[in-house]
């Protein structure tokens, strides 16, 4: 174990030896380009000139680099209001398959409104377009529409993060390589278990950080568009009027009559089965006992038992 600790330290010495030594060639470079591009019958003047005009060029150019590298997270959320939802679902389809894009979820929803014999349609899209063609399907998207409800559109800039997960995944590359150097020139069987671990651990650590960059290029590349359809709104137009109120007073006045005829015919019908079945032999029955109660004297029967007695 301890040779192999020391040739960890002497890789990780040489590493970053050749990092130096690059970083100096490249100073060197800079350097030999700079005199080869300056001559030397050149005024003062026209030098400046010419170093302002070269740093401001390499200064766009590299603006321009760095726009055109920038990863960005797109996404837009719309509700709008059509005349025929299946229609304009359409169209949104055919229009984001015309630019590259595809859908990525379509729902569909009848929904009650006031009348329950009347039902209207909600459509929900999710879709995926190009980055580069992200406001050309908004404009689109926009033109179906009889009018936009809300409308929110967001980026997120993850250039910083993706520059991150490069570099930590070309550390990691670097460190497996040494590992696997290091596993070559393992000599003992619990040494090369635990360097198998530590490349394991290692090879884990890659395929997580490019999971996420692949992640990242994949939403940046591709922008996220949603889009909620409904018809218009009625509009509740309010015809009010002293002949109106008359006609639906008496309206009214018939539904309720009508209301309380229908519950005597309901009672009636409910009742006369519990008439004929419970009330009429509960009343025979009571009448029955009322009479043979009112027969039923004790003092009569108590002076027919005992009159035989006291004449013997």
């Amino acid at each position: 174990m301890k040779s192999l600790q020391a040739f960890l330290i002497l890789t990780l010495l040489s590493l970053s030896g050749c990092f130096s030594a690059q970083r100096q060639q490249s100073a060197e470079v800079a350097q030999t380009e700079s005199a080869r591009l300056s001559p030397a019958d050149a005024t003062h003047e026209q030098l400046e000139g010419f170093q302002k005009v070269s740093l401001n060029e390499a200064d766009q150019s590299q603006s321009i680099a760095e726009a055109m590298n920038r990863k960005i997270l797109r996404n837009a959320d719309f509700q709008l209001e059509v005349q025929d939802p299946t229609i304009a679902q359409r169209q949104i389809t055919s229009m984001a398959e015309s630019l590259g894009g595809f859908v990525v979820t379509s729902e569909s929803k009848q929904r009650n409104v006031g009348d329950r014999a009347k039902q209207e349609l909600d459509v929900s899209l999710v879709l995926r377009v190009p980055a580069m063609q992200f406001n050309s399907a908004l404009e689109q998207i926009r033109a179906t529409a009889n009018r936009v409800i809300t409308e929110k559109t967001t980026g997120q800039d993850v250039t910083e993060e993706f520059i991150d997960l490069e570099a930590r995944i070309k550390t990691q590359k670097a460190l497996e390589l040494q590992f696997l150097e290091i596993m070559k020139q393992a000599s003992k069987v619990a040494d090369a278990l635990e360097v198998q671990r530590q490349i394991a651990e290692v090879r884990t650590e890659i395929e997580k950080l490019e999971g996420r960059k692949r992640f990242l290029e994949n939403r940046a590349s591709l922008s996220t568009i949603t889009v909620s359809l409904q018809i218009p709104a009625a509009i509740a137009v309010n015809t009010s009027g002293f002949r109106r109120n008359i006609k639906e007073a008496i309206s009214e006045s018939v539904s309720i009559a009508s209301g309380i005829v229908l519950f005597l015919i309901r009672f009636v019908i409910v009742m006369v089965p519990i008439l004929i079945l419970v009330i009429l032999p509960g009343g025979l029955l009571a009448r029955y006992l009322f009479r043979r109660a009112q027969r039923w004297n004790p003092v009569r029967e108590f002076e027919s038992t005992s009159a035989p007695t006291g004449q013997g």
